[in-house]
């Protein structure tokens, strides 16, 4: 996560990296289960002071954007209904296998492109059974 802060602004600091994270929430590049920087080490990153990034934290966490899990740190939330929820889920184990194997990005993206197509198609078709 890269987050600047331009302290010529008139958005206070605390605001400027809220809405950096609500946006990359939003658009996705900051997925569903991500965990992010502690408030010391995001506020040593930016130079700003610790409670400067406690208060963007607690703001995005009011939002329902975050949610701190005490010593765990602080992770983006799953948004939608419970099948949005589901399928983030599935696609953060997906991610983490692609990794694991080391495997492209791109192959990772086609392969699921693929399933979702030939799953729009219904079942395979196999092989008919004899008729005797």
């Amino acid at each position: 996560m890269t987050l600047a802060i331009d302290p010529g602004s008139a958005v206070p600091p605390y605001e400027q990296i809220r809405a950096q994270v609500a946006i990359a929430v939003r658009d996705g590049s900051l997925p569903a289960g991500t965990r992010l920087p502690t408030v010391r080490s995001l506020a040593t990153e930016l130079g700003l002071a610790p409670n400067t990034v406690a208060r963007a934290y607690r703001a995005l966490e009011h939002a329902s954007v975050v949610a701190t899990r005490g010593r765990l740190g602080t992770f983006v939330e799953a948004r939608g209904g419970a099948a949005e929820q589901a399928a983030q889920a599935a696609a953060q184990v997906y991610a983490g296998q692609v990794r694991e194997l080391g495997l492209e990005d791109d192959d990772a993206l086609g392969w699921v492109r693929t399933a979702l197509l030939v799953s729009r198609s219904g079942p395979p078709v196999g092989p008919h059974p004899h008729r005797g």
